[in-house]
């Protein structure tokens, strides 16, 4: 869609800072290679008159496919709203990516000001009447339009936002739907802020050295420098995982441990300044009455209308299957600890908080392995380069590291991904490292999109955010097991972005259902603990030496240990989502009751939680897994039958490897999702394989 010249002129003039004599560079497209990003030109001031002047751009942008006197066509409606507001897309791409990692106070306002901006935004454009009747006309006669496969994949996703997007409501409901997506926006910002803060606020300082016995060295050393750098004598522990989990593994001090546990599941569910529980219950009960001002039952209904699950029904059914196995599992597990508790004195049930700690213990009694053996080997520097060793052998291609990329913060890295041809395919960062200001967990996102159409053609930026320990004067970034298997499944969903050969943005990368994008992050953890990959990038940190085939050995037969514990908190917390989202009535609805109701229905174990609490639930409350965090089960479903296909034509196999990439890293949601599988797999996914990798049938 052509912009309009003397509006940017004027524009640009209007945003130099009288000061500094600057130019906000939003307004500019980037003058670095394949348009990666100006980090180093960003300041936190210029995103609020970048999104105030994109907006703006925005609906004029709509005003002219409205306009349009020509017959709807999919190039002057589709692919006109496809390229419209290039500004807001600069600019929000780099936004709420950098709200997750670096934002400051002033980003904070920002986007307490964007959100309302943003929904007007949205309901400018999905309650148009004139472009949906364009929309709807191409729509109706899709079948008979001489379009593409993808170009019919566009246009319906186009029709469905719109619908969902509330274009068929009345006046009064549409003004109704716009409050509530207002109110919606306001209440995740404020989720997500409380879940930080409070996380930031915790500190667990201890004086006394004996009450730490059992830490490692590194850990010590750690906390010893928090401390220092906090002002408090002794060790300074938090709650973030890298800090968290080890502490529960190996502090022998049972209330410490208690204590650290509760701060840990206890978030946002403290009743004070950052406490989330009304939070929760006022999403639900507003998401509820979106759903049925779009004709849905529940709100579960509405969003796995365009899943590759369908129904709340078909989810729930797959869950449970899985469930049937894990419970009985775990139950073995908490009895095998139980025992060693017993064998040793304790005169205590185990609890919750010691479970991590009792199964270090049976994890060296039974398989004599410990899980400090394997961290040497596993340095992130080596990690990495066994994810790019693996993508290249299967897909062809190269990575080369890029130092001159600006970048927005010192730990951040860079990457060109090449071709087999030596043509550029993607710009890769990486954002390993813990810091106050990002939150907790692991994700991948994008900071440019992939496209190529008409005269408009861009090649993606891709980022992986992670949150391991720094490395230290003495130490280099070591990984667990778990960490490890981490890097290989963010990179998973960073090859689905880099490897990409879509038209639209609309379909492009990983513009799929959550129930299929998962799939290509999974399958790459099969890589991570293969016995032949490990000794081809697990290497010691300090000797180079490969792991030893007698700590491998270990490794594959504790394989299946503590599964029934990681399936349970895993299809619990997905089991958990679902109820939440397929009530139809949150009159009484207490968040706190409604758990442990939940809980006594699935028959969970007191000794595990879900992976997540409601309180600090981001997945679905700060982001768009709300029903949809059963996503990573249904796709294991088809990465462990994916990989299944690897181990019988070969793990590093090439011609495989072309499959999978043309079939499905390239295609995005250009075609049908299960139909793409089909033609890399040759049938459809099977459960067997999933169950088995878990351990859970033989």
């Amino acid at each position: 869609m052509n912009k309009t010249k003397i509006a940017i002129a004027i524009t640009a003039v209007l945003c130099m800072s009288c000061s500094e004599n600057r130019t906000n560079p939003f307004f500019e497209e980037s003058k670095l290679p394949y348009g990666a990003v100006e980090f180093d030109k960003i300041q936190p001031s210029d995103y609020l008159p970048a999104f105030e002047e994109g907006f703006r751009q925005f609906k004029a942008d709509i005003d002219a496919v409205a306009a349009c006197p020509d017959a709807p066509t999919f190039k002057n409606t589709i692919e006109a709203l496809e390229s419209g507001g290039d500004l807001l897309t600069r600019v929000s791409s780099v936004f709420f990516n950098l709200m997750e990692t670096d934002a400051d106070d002033l980003m904070k306002e920002t986007e307490e000001k964007v959100i309302p901006m943003q929904t007007e935004a949205d309901s400018y454009l999905y309650m148009n009447d004139v472009i949906f009747k364009r929309i709807k006309q191409l729509y109706d006669n899709k079948d008979n339009s001489g379009l593409t496969t993808e170009q019919v994949k566009v246009l319906e996703k186009y029709y469905r936002r719109f619908v969902n997007g509330g274009a068929l409501l009345d006046a009064t409901a549409k003004a109704r739907f716009v409050e509530i997506q207002n109110r919606l926006g306001e209440l995740r910002v404020k989720f997500a802020n409380n879940n930080l803060d409070e996380a930031n606020s915790y500190v667990l300082n201890v004086t006394d050295i004996k009450r730490l016995a059992g830490l490692p060295q590194d850990q010590l050393e750690a906390a010893a420098a928090s401390a220092r750098d906090k002002g408090l004598e002794g060790w300074a522990f938090n709650i973030q995982k890298p800090c968290w989990i080890p502490f529960l593994q190996y502090c022998q001090d049972r209330s410490l441990r208690e204590q650290m546990y509760k701060a840990y599941y206890s978030r946002g569910n403290n009743n004070n300044q950052f406490d989330n529980k009304a939070i929760v219950k006022e999403m639900l009960t507003l998401r509820l009455e979106m759903a049925k001002m779009l004709g849905y039952e529940t709100f579960a209904d509405y969003k796995l209308v365009d899943r590759m699950a369908k129904t709340p029904q078909a989810a729930y059914d797959l869950l449970m299957e899985i469930w049937q196995y894990a419970v009985p599992q775990a139950r073995l597990e908490r009895d095998e600890m139980q025992k060693i508790i017993d064998a040793e004195g304790g005169k205590f049930k185990l609890e919750a908080w010691d479970w991590w700690y009792y199964a270090e213990k049976l994890r060296k009694q039974k398989y004599d392995l410990d899980e400090s053996q394997l961290m040497p080997y596993f340095s992130l520097d080596n990690v990495r380069k066994g994810s790019f060793m693996v993508a290249e052998t299967l897909f062809g291609i190269k990575f080369k590291k890029v130092e001159n990329l600006p970048v927005y913060n010192p730990t951040v890295e860079t990457w060109e991904c090449l071709d087999a041809d030596g043509s550029h395919l993607a710009y890769f960062y990486t954002d390993c490292f813990v810091r106050p200001t990002k939150r907790q967990g692991a994700w991948m996102t994008n900071f440019t999109d992939e496209y190529k159409y008409g005269s408009r053609s861009q090649r993606p930026t891709i980022v992986n955010v992670c949150n391991f320990s720094l490395p230290t004067d003495t130490l280099p970034c070591l990984l667990s097991i778990d960490d490890a298997r981490t890097v290989f499944h963010e990179f998973g969903h960073a090859l689905h972005g880099m490897l990409t050969q879509c038209h639209y943005p609309a379909v492009s990368g990983t513009a799929t259902p959550n129930d299929f994008v998962e799939m290509c992050s999974q399958i790459m953890e099969h890589w991570a603990i293969d016995p032949s990959i490990l000794k081809q990038y697990a290497f010691h940190y300090k000797t180079g030496e490969p792991i030893p085939d007698a700590l491998i050995e270990k490794m594959q037969n504790a394989g299946h240990f503590n599964t029934g514990f990681e399936t349970v908190e895993l299809v619990g917390a997905a089991l958990l989502d679902m109820e939440y989202h397929m009530l139809k009535d949150y009159s009484g609805f207490d968040d706190q009751k409604f758990e442990d109701e939940i809980s006594a229905k699935l028959g969970m174990i007191p000794e595990i939680e879900y992976r997540y609490r409601g309180t600090f639930f981001n997945h679905i409350f700060n982001n768009d897994y709300c029903a949809g965090y059963y996503s990573y089960l249904w796709a294991e479903v088809l990465d462990c039958d994916a990989f299944q296909c690897f181990q019988e034509e070969g793990l590093l196999n090439k011609e495989t490897g072309r499959r999978y990439r043309q079939n499905i890293l390239e295609k995005g949601g250009s075609d049908d999702l299960m139909e793409l599988y089909r033609r890399f797999r040759g049938s459809d996914p099977k459960t067997e394989a999933m169950l088995r990798n878990r351990g859970l049938i033989k």
